[in-house]
């Protein structure tokens, strides 16, 4: 009987021992995510978070992310900035010290991407925005990156659109100058605008302030200023205000945006009255193949909505995080170092695939050099690629 309670006993150690041991379970990663889930563009991050969501799954499905021959599991680690700049910045500090991060997604607004990047680059950690345009977000901060084209290099591709495909030489411009991203946006068009076609050819130059409504008196200056387009560089939840509002004043020449347009709320909110205006955006859905087609497929498929930009973009932008993370060589253990590994791997991409466009980092820089695409809304309220210009 001893000798059976012995090696019953026995058996069990052994079993026991065949089993891994909790140490040895499959080690985590945490990305963060620094989204506008609430506040004035709640659709903002909604996308970010979605896309984010998708990258992982697929990532942990396939046995997780490789590093140096040793597998990890990705965990995202979401935070709501409330589209707030303050918020942002109180996001990005309890990513890094209390969920303790590898990197950040986000956030994609330019005015809370701002504040965000710099407490990011003070705590050395990897941050890459997917959407924010404005050169301050990466400007003199080495741990940040984006995924997208710059300010600087979109309101030039408008200007070129506009006077090569219309021939235009009097422009109009609205703008909110509360919000870093569409002040940014109205003065390098302005600039560009002026130098092709001279000064004070930006016939109407209008500002409002967050949160307005009535553009009434800014659309009557600019219907008066005899300009041959209307500029207006906001985001998707206050574009269709304005085109109805200029439509009832009797505007009735084309009104052109930005990439901020380029959601699928604008179409519902703007219906018809969007439709046969342009913007410049990151990639256009309508007609899309390959790699592109395929992320917008799976999407529309789990989330039940076409991608818009915000969710093309995170998808690069988390993506090239796990490339960096790929790439780092091994990982110590040590947050810090491996932030600082990571960081140093993405720095040097080359050639990343991304669906928005092949994206590499100059020496140096955390701006990828890529083309503005110019959507044009068309008849059935889809966002269809027109062409490429490249400043």
């Amino acid at each position: 009987m001893k000798n059976v309670r012995f090696f019953a006993v026995l058996f069990a150690v052994l079993c026991l021992a065949a089993l891994p041991a909790a140490g040895q379970k499959t080690p985590v990663l945490k990305i963060g995510i620094n989204a506008e889930i609430t506040g004035d563009i709640p659709k903002v991050g909604e996308a970010t978070k979605y896309a984010a969501q998708m990258y992982v799954e697929d990532v942990n499905k396939a046995g997780g992310i490789e590093v140096g021959g040793k597998k990890y599991r990705l965990e995202l680690a979401i935070e709501d900035n409330e589209a707030k700049a303050e918020s942002a910045a109180k996001a990005a500090t309890k990513l890094i010290t209390v969920d303790e991060v590898i990197a950040i997604v986000g956030p994609q607004a330019s005015k809370q991407a701002v504040p965000a990047g710099e407490v990011c680059n003070n705590y050395k950690t990897p941050m890459i925005s997917g959407w924010s345009t404005n050169p301050n977000t990466t400007k003199d901060r080495p741990y940040v990156f984006r995924a997208c084209f710059l300010d600087d290099f979109q309101g030039p591709a408008l200007s070129i659109f506009a006077s090569q495909e219309y021939k235009f030489t009097k422009a109009a411009v609205l703008y909110d100058v509360a919000s870093d991203y569409p002040k940014g946006i109205a003065e390098f068009f302005k600039k560009d605008w002026e130098k092709r076609n001279g000064p004070g050819s930006v016939v109407a130059y209008e500002s409002f302030t967050t949160k307005d409504t009535d553009f009434s008196s800014q659309l009557t200056k600019i219907i008066n200023s005899g300009a041959d387009f209307l500029f207006t560089p906001q985001y998707y939840n206050e574009v269709p205000l304005i085109v109805q509002q200029a439509k009832q004043l009797g505007w009735k020449k084309p009104i052109l945006g930005s990439d901020s347009w380029a959601s699928d709320e604008l179409v519902k909110l703007c219906g018809k009255d969007c439709f046969g205006h342009f913007f410049v955006s990151h990639y256009a859905s309508a007609g899309a193949k390959g790699a592109t087609k395929e992320f917008i497929d799976r999407y529309k498929a789990k989330y039940g909505s076409i991608p818009d930009d915000v969710a093309a973009l995170t998808w690069d932008a988390i993506g090239l995080i796990g490339a960096a993370i790929r790439n780092a060589g091994k990982l110590t253990g040590d947050i810090k170092k491996d932030r600082e590994a990571v960081r140093n791997a993405l720095a040097k991409t080359k050639d990343y695939p991304g669906i928005t466009g092949t994206i590499s980092f100059p020496p140096g820089s955390g701006d990828p050099i890529k083309c503005a695409n110019i959507v044009k809304i068309n008849d059935k309220g889809e966002f269809e690629f027109y062409k490429s210009v490249c400043p």
